[in-house]
């Protein structure tokens, strides 16, 4: 059993990796791979991303009442701060893929076997810190231009956020601060749990890896961050449906990204 460690890796030492720089022609190929990891086993995948959608469809049922329906659009678009997490298990059998090893559905859950799980857990749970993060500042922003009394109905709720004024507020300065959540978790995570299933380098590490990636690469960045908000938005629209597909294919297209920004370790990870 590998020994527990979160910063610095299971040699407690602080391992530096080595960032490129690479075009947007790089993200479309990502993109092009990660559809032909898709489409080798499409069914295990969309079985492995059901969950995903599903949440959707309960979160949005949860939320139709109008108790809680200020929580609706903060909660789909949070979806967005927790998919680098989400996703782990389609990095693995890209990982696998790559490898020439067996890729079937069952070598998503190897993660658990990972050397640096308590990393990829200590990772993970900052990402859910900020998810929560952003929910009260949507809640407290809400009730700051509306009160704390919940809508009285559907309809009045939406007559408020597109025929005011306030309403007009909270969807301008609303999206302004999910921008800024958005980029807070593009920076760090972009490409932190790809890189401890390949390389148990530590929490800090990896965190400082896809900031530094980020701070290379700008707008390449930027422009993948906007296809990966374009291809939720999308894969949202039919009730959520849509996500059994591009949750996967941004996955996989995640962990080819990552292999062309962060260069290849000195000693390879054993294929297992």
């Amino acid at each position: 059993m590998a020994s527990f460690h979160v910063i610095a890796g299971a040699s407690e030492t602080l391992e530096h990796t080595r960032i490129r720089k690479i075009g947007v022609s790089d993200l479309f190929d990502a993109l092009r791979r990660g559809v032909e990891d898709f489409m080798v086993k499409p069914s295990h995948i969309v079985f492995l991303c059901l969950i995903y959608p599903l949440v959707g469809v309960v979160l949005a049922a949860w939320t139709s009442g109008a108790n809680a329906l200020p929580l609706l659009f903060p909660l789909v678009s949070g979806f967005a701060l927790i998919g680098p997490f989400a996703a782990i298990g389609l990095y693995e059998i890209s990982r696998r893929r790559e490898a020439g090893l067996d890729a079937s559905w069952r070598h998503a859950f190897e993660v658990r076997n990972s050397p640096a799980l308590p990393a990829i857990a200590a990772v993970g749970v900052m990402l859910f810190a900020i998810f929560i993060t952003w929910l009260l500042t949507a809640q407290m922003f809400y009730q700051y231009l509306f009160g704390a009394a919940p809508p009285e109905s559907i309809s009045s709720f939406i007559n408020e956020i597109f025929a005011t004024g306030r309403g007009w507020t909270l969807i301008i300065l609303g999206h302004a601060i999910g921008f800024v959540f958005a980029v807070v978790v593009l920076c760090t995570t972009v490409i932190a749990f790809p890189l401890l299933l390949d390389r148990d380098v530590g929490a800090y590490e990896a965190i400082y890896t896809s900031v530094r990636a980020v701070l290379a690469n700008p707008i390449v960045m930027a422009v993948w961050g906007l296809i990966v908000t374009v291809a939720l938005i999308v894969g949202s629209v039919p009730v959520f449906a849509g996500l059994a597909v591009v949750l996967p294919i941004l996955g996989h297209a995640t962990w080819h990204v990552y292999r062309k920004v962060v260069e290849p370790p000195a000693t390879p990870r054993p294929a297992n």
